[in-house]
């Protein structure tokens, strides 16, 4: 089975230019089935193999998400079989699915991402770096594996946006705010104004960024911040996305910026905050004032 799970991984990165993330997960998903079935050949995969093992990961300590992702990376690799003629009938016939919960995303209110950006900046060197990184990334609500792979020439002051390489290496333009350009240039003539082709933020070795790096950097501005609650990268871009649409931006606008392939994946955001809820309610029902 190990060959076809190799020629899987290549049509995907060949045919849907899957990005490498997407591919490591699918790898390890896909790996865990095989061991878990030893000397299982891919022609032999029959339902009493697709229910023990969705059996298994459902009775585990798994998030439903991750569950679900790991059913979805071998129902992709069945159909690939199938279309290959290496498997004569559906496995998944007949066998139940988990079920996907859709939970609304953890957000932060406008007062506590001021709070947030208020914190002052370390003393020493990548100050500058982490209030730029930070301002970005509420700005234009990217992804930290997008933050990762920016370059000094992604971002153009004069049109005020960034291009950014999205899932699947998808491009899109996203628009930056002033508060984000201007601590942009004050990072980036720190470091002696960087060419185009280098990384836009680099760690105090001078080389790229990691992915775990902009995790680590936004954590440690959190601490200095009076703000007691967990916030990640992905909690920014949900903040981003929130406050945009309570302020009325349309949401297919939203997307567009976002880099969401599905208007579906978008309407997650479409919540509201309590307190645009009262304001709503207030002014539109007849007894609410």
């Amino acid at each position: 089975m190990r060959l076809q799970v190799e020629r899987f991984l290549t049509r995907l990165r060949a045919a849907k230019n899957c990005s490498p993330h997407t591919l490591r997960a699918y790898r390890a998903d896909l790996e865990g089935f095989r061991t878990k079935f030893p000397g299982l050949e891919a022609s032999d995969i029959d339902r009493s193999h697709i229910r023990r093992h969705l059996a298994e990961l459902q009775s585990g300590t798994s998030a439903r998400a991750t569950v679900l992702r790991k059913a979805s990376a071998l129902r992709s690799f069945v159909l690939f079989l199938r279309r290959e003629g290496g498997l004569s009938r559906d496995p998944f016939l007949g066998v139940p699915l988990p079920k996907r919960t859709r939970c609304l995303p953890k957000f932060l209110t406008e007062a506590e991402m001021s709070e947030i950006l208020a914190a002052p900046a370390s003393a020493g060197a990548g100050s500058e770096r982490d209030r730029a990184l930070i301002e970005l990334l509420y700005s234009s609500g990217l992804r930290r594996a997008e933050v990762s792979t920016l370059n000094v020439g992604d971002a153009d002051f004069l049109s005020g946006t960034v291009r950014v390489f999205g899932k699947g290496s998808k491009e899109r333009i996203v628009p930056v705010g002033e508060s984000a350009l201007k601590c942009l240039r004050a990072y980036l003539r720190s470091r002696g104004g960087p060419s185009d082709g280098e990384p836009l933020f680099t760690n105090l070795r001078g080389a790229r960024i990691s992915q775990d790096g902009v995790m680590f950097l936004v954590r440690r501005w959190i601490k200095k911040s009076s703000l007691l609650k967990k916030v990640t990268p992905h909690v920014f871009r949900h903040s981003f996305a929130t406050h945009l649409l309570n302020h009325g931006c349309d949401i297919r606008v939203v997307q567009e910026m976002l880099g969401h392939a599905s208007l579906r994946t978008t309407q997650i955001y479409t919540h509201v905050s309590l307190d645009r809820l009262r304001d709503v309610y207030k002014g539109a029902h007849p007894r609410g004032r």
